[in-house]
């Protein structure tokens, strides 16, 4: 995208939405996100070194990939480096997007920068209000009803989606009850690595329901999946702080460490529907000291996570098992982290002394 086009774009956006946020509570007061308070611009900055060159290296970076009219819209990306290539690639399964840089062996110190633009409103599903919903196509119902590899759908995840929705009677009820158990059983687990990594099969058989994001999240999604409902992860990183006072529920400014994934899953009368039970977990551990389930400041946001994202946060893709394009290593989990590889392996993203990188946040006022 040309430059001028590219803050052109922005500042339009910015200057159309309505100009309602009111900056985060100093203790937590509320949780409502609410479409109605407006579009918010933001620019996402993501810079890569690899600090050992010497081997034709390659490197894989995310991008905004979800356009959503009611609560995202990717809005173009501009990028630089010394990369003797540089291009988008989209994953063939899931339409996920990445930039991908390529450097010679004779490169010492290779370098790539990009950054994206994205519009997001908030989004807040009414229950009591179905509406009139074009179904899923036959091919997207099977993809997101699906198992993965680490995402099965049968076997200790089948028998355990039955128990929990035994009873139910619809399929609201049902992504409903998910969510309640997900929350009432898990765990979050500060020492887990990075987001998690969703093997729900292993966590299910060995009794251990703690974890990160990438983890509790997947745990709903493949139990849903397991029930016949259609759901997806969606990957993602947080912009900014959450405007309703919680420290946990949102990152501004520098956001290398602020990856975060969510669920949806698919329900007749209202489409995807947004859920979250991976930061109720994260309220009861990080907001303050000795939180339990019922206490009123989890309980808020317990209540409105079924159905309800704040969006200072960015969505990247809903893809699983994704195959690099030009590598030639296994294929990952999900992309949410910047990968890379050279003549000696894939890099370890989680590793700042092989493969640096820093991702930074903004948000853009008319």
């Amino acid at each position: 995208m040309d430059r001028r086009d590219f803050l052109k774009t922005a500042t339009l956006f910015s200057i159309a939405g309505p100009a309602a946020w009111r900056p985060a509570l100093a203790e937590p007061q509320s949780f409502d996100p609410n479409p109605a308070s407006g579009w918010r611009v933001f620019e996402v900055s993501m810079r890569a070194e690899v600090l050992r060159g010497g081997s034709e290296t390659r490197v894989w970076l995310p991008l905004p990939s979800l356009d959503e009219a009611a609560w995202i819209r990717p809005m173009g990306n501009l990028w630089q480096g010394n990369a003797a290539n540089m291009q988008i690639a989209r994953d063939p399964v899931y339409g996920a997007q990445m930039l991908v840089a390529t450097w010679s062996a004779e490169t010492a110190a290779p370098v790539v920068e990009v950054t994206s633009r994205i519009a997001t409103r908030d989004r807040a599903i009414d229950f009591s209000q179905p509406g009139s919903v074009k179904a899923l196509d036959r091919a997207s119902f099977k993809l997101y009803t699906g198992p993965t590899e680490l995402l099965p759908t049968d076997g200790i995840v089948r028998r355990t989606a039955s128990e929990i929705t035994r009873g139910a009677r619809s399929d609201l009820d049902k992504a409903r009850a998910i969510y309640e158990w997900v929350v009432d059983h898990t765990a979050r687990n500060p020492k887990t690595r990075g987001c998690g990594v969703g093997d729900i099969r292993a966590m299910l058989e060995s009794g251990d329901l703690s974890g990160k994001c990438a983890d509790l999240n997947a745990l709903y999604v493949g139990l849903a999946r397991a029930a016949g409902l259609p759901a997806r992860d969606v990957y993602g990183i947080r912009i900014a702080d959450s405007r309703f006072g919680y420290r946990s529920l949102g990152k501004s400014g520098e956001i290398s460490k602020a990856q975060h994934c969510r669920a949806e899953v698919w329900l007749a009368g209202f489409g995807w529907v947004p859920v979250d039970p991976a930061d109720v977990r994260k309220v009861v551990l990080e907001e303050k000291p000795g939180l339990k389930l019922q206490d009123e400041v989890v309980v808020v946001v317990r209540n409105r996570l079924f159905g309800s994202w704040e969006m200072n946060w960015l969505a990247y893709n809903a893809a699983h098992d994704i195959s690099l394009p030009g590598s030639s290593g296994p294929k990952i989990p999900f992309l949410m982290y910047p990968q890379g590889e050279n003549a000696g392996g894939r890099f370890d993203s989680l590793d700042p002394e092989s493969f640096r990188y820093r991702i930074s946040s903004r948000e853009v006022s008319a």
